[in-house]
């Protein structure tokens, strides 16, 4: 890839009689949701193939992760922003078959997997040419396809919001999950300590493999006390939480001085009891984000982060995917019952 090179193969220009794109089906099958409600509304579909504007690329998706959000849309209660397409999937991995007319960064043939704005259950896939990354060498598609949804999260919440610094400490609420798989590995390959909670003494286990410091099964202990004694009563710098609910005066309790707990979902709901003094005092901050209504040029400086900072890491092999299970596209309702009985650890990928 190079920056600045125009896409040899463009929607709104053929430049030869036979074309890359005269070659592409009219049709494609894709994974939609029929109506709310649980695995059993994902419904196989034939659609059209979708359009890449003049700065998409258009993917022959190998691979489509499944994250939480997919769980919540499938639900109805994760509402489609207007310009995005209505079938589930953020992150996708494969070869770029055509460009928009003014795509510079990719050209066809080129493997990447890629951030996108729904539409990763399908035989093809359009994404902003900023929001893809080359598929790492020595990487399957599959597990290429498990990198974005994750990695742009937790690069945006724990580094960019979270600011987490050289030295700093780290708790990672669901270390197990796809999220938490994640932020453990990069948090440790940037030089923190971390540590993690899970539900199980296997998951934990499997959080300390992964480069946590201490995972604490927090079904049979209290993580606040268990974190304050891991670090001679200071706490930790920063938090990140998917839990919510309840679980938010605890890990206040767990922040050093000047702390920051990051929001990204709220398991236990989106309601809670602050102790304002306690904020004051100790000059905490609270905060959080969604991602995916975030604006194209927002991800796309996520992405040349990722690439700069975590792509050569996962190149040495010093983080890898996890990669639980994999589903074919057909199954996406198998895949979306494992996800929700929250049995595995790290990602469920469909395959193509």
């Amino acid at each position: 890839m190079a920056a600045g090179r125009k896409c040899a193969v463009r929607y709104d220009e053929i430049p030869n009689p036979e074309p890359i794109v005269m070659s592409l089906p009219q049709k494609m099958r894709a994974i939609e949701i029929a109506r709310p409600g649980g695995p059993e509304v994902l419904t196989p579909v034939e659609r059209p193939l979708p359009q890449p504007k003049p700065t998409e690329i258009l993917v022959k998706v190998a691979a489509a992760g499944v994250n939480r959000p997919d769980i919540l849309q499938r639900m109805g209660l994760y509402p489609v922003p207007p310009d995005a397409s209505d079938l589930p999937g953020l992150e996708i991995a494969g070869e770029v078959l055509a460009c928009g007319a003014a795509v510079t960064m990719w050209k066809p043939g080129d493997k990447v997997c890629a951030l996108v704005h729904g539409g990763g259950y399908a035989e093809y896939c359009a994404a902003p040419e900023v929001q893809a990354l080359p598929a790492p060498k020595g990487l399957s598609l599959a597990e290429a396809a498990s990198l974005p949804e994750t990695f742009f999260t937790v690069w945006s919440n724990v580094f960019d919001r979270g600011a987490l610094k050289a030295g700093e400490s780290l708790l990672v609420q669901g270390g197990s999950s796809g999220i938490g798989v994640t932020a453990i590995q990069m948090a440790a390959a940037m030089g923190n300590r971390v540590f993690a909670t899970a539900g199980s003494d296997d998951k934990c286990a499997a959080c300390v493999a992964l480069g946590a410091e201490r995972a604490i099964n927090y079904k049979t202990q209290d993580f606040a006390e268990a974190i304050k004694a891991a670090t001679g009563g200071k706490g930790v710098n920063v938090i990140l939480d998917m839990v919510g609910g309840d679980y938010v005066p605890k890990e206040l309790k767990c922040l050093a001085d000047e702390g920051r707990l990051v929001f990204i979902a709220f398991l236990r709901g989106p309601k809670t009891e602050l102790d304002i003094n306690e904020l004051m005092r100790r000059r905490l901050t609270l905060t959080g984000s969604t991602l995916r209504p975030r604006p194209v040029e927002f991800k796309g400086a996520i992405a040349r982060s990722l690439r700069e900072r975590i792509w050569p890491l996962l190149e040495a092999g010093k983080i890898k995917p996890v990669i639980y299970r994999t589903f074919p596209l057909a199954d996406a309702r198998a895949a979306h019952t494992l996800m929700e009985s929250s049995q595995h650890i790290g990602k469920i990928v469909l395959t193509v």
